[in-house]
């Protein structure tokens, strides 16, 4: 028996789901979630085979959902968007169905689940942390113990990279985020946050002041007081963003 979670904020999608799901004597639905936070919860509570997930949702998105788990199911993802295909295949998400979707369509996902679903999961292939989608939202949600923080980019003072991961600097405290410093650099405003090392992107309002550091290199200090090194190629892209 393959065990099931639909979770899409449209009741009609999900209804619709539900119906095609109906002629599959092997499947059974354990629950149907409305928004990402329910189907977090319900995901490690009950742990199904495969979800049937909606990407654009409200509270948190099918993406941030799904980075938020140690070990995700086997994932179709059923959405209106059509620009994040290529991201969910290279995830290896089993299948990407494009709403409004056919009942013959539906089929080709569930037989490539049946082919290839528990595969995947056997051999620990997914990795939906790295599918970073266009038009990212303002803010980064991330796991802080066993609550789910949801960190707005106009509260980060600065970044630091640790190993696959990065600490995320607020007037909260320190958070820890699996994504690269690559990809902050790519989503934060460029006129906003500044990558001033390999290791660093700053926000610029929180610089007050820059010393010199040995030969030709420099510290930033922040308002909180932290001192920041700045690389040779940092200091060019760091003058720019202050205008100097």
């Amino acid at each position: 028996m393959i065990n099931i979670v639909v979770i899409d904020d449209e009741p009609l999608a999900a209804e619709l789901i539900l119906e095609y799901l109906s002629g599959y004597k092997q499947t059974n639905v354990l629950a149907v979630c409305h928004d990402g936070f329910d189907g977090l919860k319900t995901i490690k509570e009950l742990q199904p085979d495969l979800i049937f997930l909606d990407i654009q949702m409200p509270k948190i998105t099918g993406l941030e959902m799904l980075e938020l788990l140690e070990n995700p199911p086997s994932v179709i993802f059923t959405t209106a968007y059509d620009e994040y295909a290529v991201k969910a295949f290279d995830a290896q998400a089993i299948d990407y169905l494009l709403k409004p979707f056919s009942k013959e369509r539906f089929a080709k996902a569930i037989d490539k689940f049946l082919v290839m679903g528990e595969t995947l999961k056997d051999l620990g292939k997914y990795n939906f942390s790295k599918m970073e989608a266009p038009g990212v939202s303002e803010r980064i949600v991330l796991k802080d113990k066993n609550d789910i923080k949801i960190i707005p980019f106009s509260t980060i003072k600065y970044l630091e990279a640790n190993d696959d991961y990065v600490n995320i600097y607020t007037n909260e405290g320190k958070f820890l985020k699996n994504k690269t410093m690559k990809f902050f650099e790519q989503v934060l405003n460029s006129d906003v946050f500044v990558r001033v090392h390999r290791s660093y992107i700053v926000k610029v309002t929180e610089i007050t002041k820059i010393e010199g550091y040995e030969k030709d290199s420099f510290l930033i200090i922040l308002k909180s007081g932290e001192k920041i090194p700045v690389s040779k190629s940092g200091y060019p892209k760091l003058k720019s963003a202050l205008g100097i």
